[in-house]
């Protein structure tokens, strides 16, 4: 390496490590931060682009080198990509704090909410310009194998500054121009709300129901769709984020048929027998019903129904 990696990637799922093939292409010093690395080494990964509409050929894979890094190894870095499952995020990135330059910009790109509100704490106590930005992705990736590929769609991906110093100019102007279709929003709580219901809708109906996404369509769902939009816009509004109940429900459906064919990854959770993020997504939703002393029952019900099929 020429030059000192200054952005790590943590979490070496199908979405991390999309960001960091976007990053690399881009000429980002970047690397991941090794889970069990006992040294910093080299890991070639594979990663097949989509295919455009005009190439019948099949496309091949294309494979490069991406720097492992150690817990202790992370002097030189300046911005952290969250990409762990939403309930990773705290017991992964909260040993790595200390280990982190003071500088360190934290930003968080995971499905669901939660996470943020316990970190903010944690980085608003950090002194020296240590600050929090928040991510949304829809591009579609899948995960073929353990550093292999494919991506599936492209999609908007949404950031913003959250909490502590706002991120350098130069990071956000690099993010921005590595990642396709991204823009920075002054208000990312209020995206994340949005991307929240689509998740509240798809995920557990479809692991429920043990069906693509495609089927949700059917007018046997559209009352519990309606009603898992209508309860989150109310809790939103009492924290503080006004969104548009017709809009979210438009969108949900764009993305049922957008997206018809495929199977969401709380379906997959479940089919693999995983843990879910079901108490990120409509968990969430009831955690701060609770906390304005509002009852959202029918995301209560889903968030007990999915756990009940989780165990």
């Amino acid at each position: 390496m020429t030059h000192a990696v200054d952005i790590a990637i943590l979490g070496a799922g199908a979405v991390g490590q999309l960001i960091c093939r976007q990053l690399t292409v881009a000429g980002m010093n970047v690397g991941f931060i090794g889970r069990n690395a006992l040294e910093s080494s080299q890991q070639v990964l594979s990663f097949t682009p989509l295919a455009s509409a005009d190439d019948h050929q099949q496309i091949q894979a294309i494979p490069y080198s991406v720097p492992i890094l150690t817990a202790d190894a992370l002097d030189n870095i300046r911005l952290v990509i969250v990409c762990v499952k939403a309930y990773q995020v705290l017991d992964a990135l909260s040993p790595l704090l200390k280990q982190l330059p003071s500088q360190c910009h934290i930003l968080l790109l995971h499905n669901g909410m939660g996470p943020h509100l316990a970190l903010a704490p944690l980085i608003n106590a950090q002194a020296n310009g240590r600050g929090l930005s928040l991510g949304t992705t829809s591009q579609g990736v899948l995960r073929q194998a353990h550093w292999q590929i494919k991506q599936t769609g492209q999609g908007l991906t949404q950031l913003g500054h959250f909490a502590g110093a706002e991120l350098t100019k130069h990071y956000r102007n690099a993010l921005l121009a590595a990642i396709p279709s991204s823009e920075w929003v002054d208000a990312i709580v209020p995206c994340l709300w949005q991307k929240l219901a689509v998740n509240a809708a798809i995920n557990p109906l479809t692991a429920l129901y043990q069906c693509p996404n495609g089927k949700l369509a059917e007018p046997d769902f559209s009352e519990m769709i309606n009603s898992i939009i209508d309860e989150l816009v109310m809790v939103a509004a009492h924290d503080g984020v006004s969104l548009d109940q017709s809009f979210l429900h438009d969108r949900v459906y764009q993305v049922i048929r957008l997206t018809a064919g495929n199977f969401s990854s709380m379906h997959q959770d479940i089919a693999h027998q995983r843990r879910t993020e079901i108490d990120q997504i409509n968990g969430y939703i009831c955690e701060r019903a609770q906390a304005h002393g509002l009852s959202a029952p029918v995301n209560a019900e889903l968030w007990t129904r999915v756990k009940q099929l989780a165990v």
